[in-house]
């Protein structure tokens, strides 16, 4: 099974499935053991046909064929197979549909074992409908799908959950110990009372009959307390190895910070910098004049002054002959820092020429900006994943800021990381990241945090309120828009679908322009816009021109209006605790009382009170972010777009558990120290190479 051609011949699989799961990127038999089951069924414990009742819960029964039949129906390629089963305490009904091959396994008199739920069908009689089942010869003490706790995969390949198992099954049968790597070096398995690799995914695929329900539920067994271990350790190692060459590595750009710069930068500050803010930019003047590059990681709460860090420290590397490169998610967000950036560069005096470069810029500007961007005639050159591709020289690369680096992939950001020789590299969130976390996912960056927010923010005062609310929370809108304020509306979607009741953008813009709001200027700004049309948007809403801006969540990052003071979001129940933190950081960024209401639907205050109230009582982002990682778990506090993270498949219990991390960590460490870590890294197949690609910057 060492060899990855073996997978065609495991019992279930076959040439066939062997090449969908190939496709997927499943090459061997041991790489598909990687492939761990979602959760467990218990099917240990058998009842009786007498004991069922329609509606229970699901139940293993072990019964025998009283008889069978196939039933061909009027409807093209519909069939029915039903099987009378019974054991001693009496007989029951079971129906398959489209599944005439159960000829075959329910002949008369076969014992078999079934998994499912009895019900109640149009005719009044009780039956089991698509229970799972399993043939036991006279010989088959043990069976595979049923009689054990089992497992339950996600559809991979092609193969059904129960195809998996099958296949697994065989895989673990015939599992020998040089058919599995063990990625952790014996001394340290020891050292930990951990399991061999295979011996780990043996008893997580499969586990013994005396295991905890609970236990496995929350994978505290012993398999899976060593494939957790093995997963942390793996990825430390990894950092480990990527921070060591970072260490080595000597650095292309110099700098020097004289006295004149520091004038320079003081006449560009619009007001004075929190102590945090000193703080953070002393840490990144070390790293600039460290004898190698900096990777850094800024993290810092919605309004906590990141920007103008990162601004700082772009500055100092225009000043010693450097370029800077700026890369935000979105447009709208890039056209932004564009325009404080150059505000701010206006009243300083400063003489930095900034170019901008984005997806939906028109030729002619577009060839301007990269023969800037090329000659060095640009020094700061602030964008969106344009950025990165091809076509995109700089002259002189020499700092490279990622704002809200979460929503970037890695490779996205090696690549832009790519265009300098060996650039220091700053990366910001404003996602607070528990301590656990930022160890797991960014360990080969150093870690600074704004935790300070600048003086005059005032408080943002958040309610939660239903549909009878209405008409009260318009009066409260209407009442800010007097006073010369402004609000956004936030919605889930852009346009209606025959699927959803959630209010779109389009439709609700024009319901309140109509029936709410005639007498108010409301505008409207969503995702499938132009880049010129969102521009115009955002440029009349940050003048006062536009007094209601109707928006999906393209405000949730980085958009600054100070006068905005109201933030509405429609069916909040729908989004993420930590989406509704960004999104309520768009109001309060001002002097003015700031409200962020979240409506909800009739039922949303009890399908998401824990989250509702979690917004209701706090504003602490780093508690609003360890509430989401317990509620929601890591992959829905970045989003989709962070690469890598639903790979991790035991970070939740590397997060439950700090000391198994730490050990982890401590191993990984010293082994890299040791000079080890390549040499393990280098023996991992390409499973988990792909995955260690996660927490690396480039």
């Amino acid at each position: 099974m060492s060899e990855p051609a073996a997978l065609r011949f495991v019992k279930g699989i076959g040439p066939k499935r062997a090449a969908a799961l190939e496709a997927v990127g499943i090459a061997s038999a041991a790489g598909l053991l990687e492939v761990l089951p979602f959760r467990w069924e218990d099917r240990r414990a058998f009842a009786r046909v007498a004991d069922l009742v329609p509606g229970g819960p699901d139940t293993t029964l072990d019964l025998r064929v009283a008889s069978a039949r196939l039933i061909r129906t009027r409807q093209r390629g519909f069939s029915i197979f039903q099987a009378t089963l019974e054991d001693a305490s009496g007989a029951i009904k079971a129906v398959w549909y489209n599944q005439p091959y159960l000829e075959r396994v329910f002949t008369k008199g076969a014992r078999v074992v079934v998994f499912g739920h009895a019900e109640i069908d149009r005719r009044g009689e009780i039956v089991l409908a698509n229970p799972d089942y399993e043939r036991l010869d006279a010989d088959d003490a043990a069976g595979v799908h049923t009689g054990r706790i089992v497992p339950v995969y996600r559809k991979l390949g092609g193969l059904t959950s129960k195809a998996l198992r099958a296949a697994m099954h065989g895989v673990v049968e015939g599992l020998g110990p040089a058919d599995v790597l063990d990625p952790v070096p014996a001394e340290v398995r020891l050292r930990h009372g951990l399991l061999s690799h295979a011996d780990a995914l043996a008893g997580t695929h499969f586990p013994p009959g005396e295991v905890s329900m609970t236990d496995l539920a929350e994978r505290r067994t012993p398999p899976q307390r060593t494939l957790a271990f093995t997963e942390i350790f793996l990825v430390q190692l990894a950092l480990a190895a990527r921070r060591d060459a970072a260490v080595k590595a000597p650095r292309a750009a110099h700098y020097e910070i004289p006295e004149a710069l520091r004038e320079k930068l003081a006449k560009v500050l619009p007001f004075k910098l929190t102590g945090a803010q000193k703080r953070v930019l002393r840490e990144i003047g070390d790293d600039l004049r460290s004898p190698h590059p900096m990777s850094r990681l800024l993290q810092g709460d919605v309004g906590s002054g990141k920007t103008i860090v990162a601004l700082m420290a772009l500055l100092v590397a225009i000043d010693n002959g450097h370029q800077g490169a700026l890369m935000a998610p979105t447009e709208i967000l890039a056209d932004q820092h564009a325009r404080n950036i150059l505000a701010l560069l206006q009243r300083s005096g400063l003489p930095v020429k900034v170019a901008v470069l984005t997806g939906s810029q028109k030729a002619a500007a577009r060839r301007r900006a990269l023969a800037d961007i090329a000659n060095g005639h640009a020094q700061l050159v602030i964008g969106t994943h344009a950025l990165f591709e091809a076509g995109v020289t700089f002259k002189r690369l020499g700092l490279v800021v990622v704002d809200e680096q979460h929503r970037f992939g890695v490779m996205q950001r090696a690549a832009l990381v790519s265009k300098g020789s060996r650039p220091d590299v700053l990366v910001m969130t404003a996602t607070p990241i528990p301590r656990s976390l930022a160890l797991t996912l960014y360990g080969d960056l150093d870690l600074s945090v704004l935790d300070e927010l600048p003086p005059g923010r005032t408080p943002i005062t958040t309610v939660v309120r239903t549909e009878k609310d209405r008409a009260r929370v318009y009066t409260g809108l209407r009442q800010e828009i007097a006073r010369g304020r402004q609000a956004y509306v936030v919605v889930p979607l852009v346009e209606e679908t025959a699927r959803t009741d959630l209010k779109a953008a389009t439709a609700f813009a024009s319901f309140l322009k109509k029936e709410v709001m005639p007498d108010l200027v409301v505008g409207l700004l969503h995702g499938r816009m132009k880049g010129d049309e969102k521009d115009r948007v955002m440029s009349a809403f940050a003048r006062g021109a536009i007094q209601v801006l109707v928006a999906t969540t393209v405000v949730e990052v980085g958009v600054d209006v100070p006068n905005a003071s109201v933030m509405i979001v429609e069916h909040a129940e729908r989004f993420g605790l930590f989406q509704l933190h960004q999104l309520r950081g768009r109001v309060g960024r001002g002097s003015a009382k700031s409200y962020c209401v979240l409506m909800v639907g009739e039922d949303g205050r009890g399908a998401a009170s824990e989250r509702l109230r979690t917004m209701e009582a706090t504003s602490d982002g780093f508690k609003i972010a360890e509430k989401d990682l317990e509620l929601r778990g890591p992959g829905a506090v970045f989003g989709t777009q962070q690469h890598g993270l639903s790979d991790l498949q035991f970070l939740a219990v590397i997060l439950r558990d700090p000391a198994l991390l730490d050990a982890a960590r401590a191993e990984a460490q010293r082994l890299a120290s040791e000079g080890r870590a390549e040499g393990l890294l280098a023996e991992l197949t390409g499973g988990w190479r792909q995955r260690l690609e996660l927490p690396a910057l480039g």
